[in-house]
C-alpha cells in the first residue's frame, strides 16, 4: 500500500478577499473571523463570488493562498 504525504499548505494570516467562497464557510459557518480562516487553508471547494467559478475575474485560480492583498481583483473584507 502506497501512502502519499503532502507538505502542509502555508498558513495565510491576512484577511481573504470578500469574494472568496468555499464549502467550509457554509458547513461550519465561519464568516468574517480572520482568526478562523487559516483552518480553511486546505478547503478544496473554492470559488469566486464574482464569477461563480473556480477562476477569478483575472482568470487565475481562486483559493485561500492566492486571494490575498496584492491580487488585482482582491477586495478587503470590511
Amino acid at each position: 500500500m502506497f501512502i502519499q504525504i503532502h507538505d502542509p499548505l502555508p498558513v495565510v494570516k491576512s484577511v481573504p478577499c470578500i469574494h472568496l467562497r468555499n464549502k467550509a464557510m457554509y458547513v461550519r459557518g465561519v464568516v468574517g473571523d480572520a482568526e478562523n480562516f487559516p483552518d480553511e487553508t486546505g478547503a478544496g471547494q473554492c470559488w469566486c463570488n464574482m464569477t461563480q467559478h473556480c477562476l477569478g475575474p483575472d482568470s487565475a485560480y481562486v483559493n485561500r493562498q492566492q486571494c490575498v492583498p496584492g491580487r488585482e481583483c482582491y477586495r478587503e473584507t470590511y
